[in-house]
């Protein structure tokens, strides 16, 4: 991705046979392959677009490990850069295959806007989610039927079949958090969150039962930020920080909007929101003080 990595210790050319890691993983360790091997020939994203008939902006995005590879454009690359090397060569061209694996939402791709399968990617690949939420309970962490109201909020006109469609790839993206090698996830709930009714009192208390239950997960942490505190280190918005086992592979900040999405990974950038959620989970009640928080909750339900 950037050179200007996250965390300094992540340095040093990724080792294209080495990719312990699903196919977005092989996308951005082969798209920072190609950036080191255009940026030591000498050429410019200009001249690599137009080697291969694109644009300096797919080449970015080739090198962000945005979008597929098609293995002519990577054999022309290559060429163009002087890797001649057949053991070099056959190493690179073979994360090809590996990168344009399809994800497992992608008979359901008609639904998912492009900014969005990005972040199900990065999603599926992370050791470690961190977020914070103050508009809605983490998708992650919703009950089918407070998820149907959720997403009913924003697709009312939509069909009943295409709704159904909708939440059940919700419930899908959950079972990551119960698979072998599950990543941790980390959700900072604001109070607002939860007292914000989507559906009837008895939707909210299965949701808050869900919640519950799903704070038992060993790799799943709960915190509620209340009322009562007032300001806080979050006040700018909900985000999501994701960590990688990969050490070439800087954090992710993502900030979702009404219809796109900010992928931020410079260092600078991703430390501004590491400190926030780090002094934000000090904030908030402790895991454990959350959990009252949240069968107290109950009563009003």
């Amino acid at each position: 991705m950037t050179s200007d990595s996250p965390n300094p210790r992540r340095q040093g050319p990724a080792d294209p046979n080495d990719t312990a890691g699903g196919p977005t993983v092989s996308r951005i360790l082969l798209g920072t392959q190609l950036r080191r091997l255009r940026e030591a020939s000498g050429i410019s994203r200009e001249a690599a677009g137009a080697h291969i008939r694109a644009s300096h902006a797919k080449i970015s995005r080739l090198e962000l490990g945005r979008v597929g590879f098609k293995e002519r454009d990577i054999e022309d690359l290559l060429t163009l850069y002087g890797v001649t090397d057949a053991g070099e060569r056959e190493g690179l061209l073979g994360l090809v295959t590996q990168a344009n694996v399809r994800g497992w939402w992608s008979q359901d791709s008609d639904l998912l806007p492009a900014w969005f399968e990005m972040y199900l990617r990065l999603e599926q690949e992370a050791r470690v989610i961190r977020t914070y939420q103050v508009q809605f309970v983490p998708g992650l962490l919703q009950s089918p039927e407070y998820a149907r109201e959720v997403i009913l909020a924003g697709h009312r006109t939509e069909p009943e079949h295409e709704i159904d469609r909708r939440v059940q790839l919700r419930i899908d993206r959950q079972k990551m958090l119960s698979e072998p090698g599950a990543p941790q996830f980390w959700a900072v709930i604001d109070e607002a969150a939860l007292s914000r009714p989507f559906g009837s009192p008895a939707i909210m208390r299965g949701q808050v039962e869900h919640l519950l239950e799903m704070s038992l997960m060993p790799n799943v942490s709960i915190q509620v930020l209340p009322f009562r505190l007032g300001s806080h280190a979050a006040a700018g918005g909900p985000f999501t920080i994701l960590r990688f086992a990969q050490p070439d592979l800087p954090d992710v900040v993502y900030l979702e909007q009404l219809n796109s999405a900010v992928y931020l990974e410079k260092r600078t950038d991703v430390e501004q929101y590491l400190a926030v959620i780090e002094t934000v989970s000090v904030q908030a009640e402790t895991p454990v003080r959350s959990r009252t928080l949240l069968r107290n909750l109950l009563k009003q339900f």
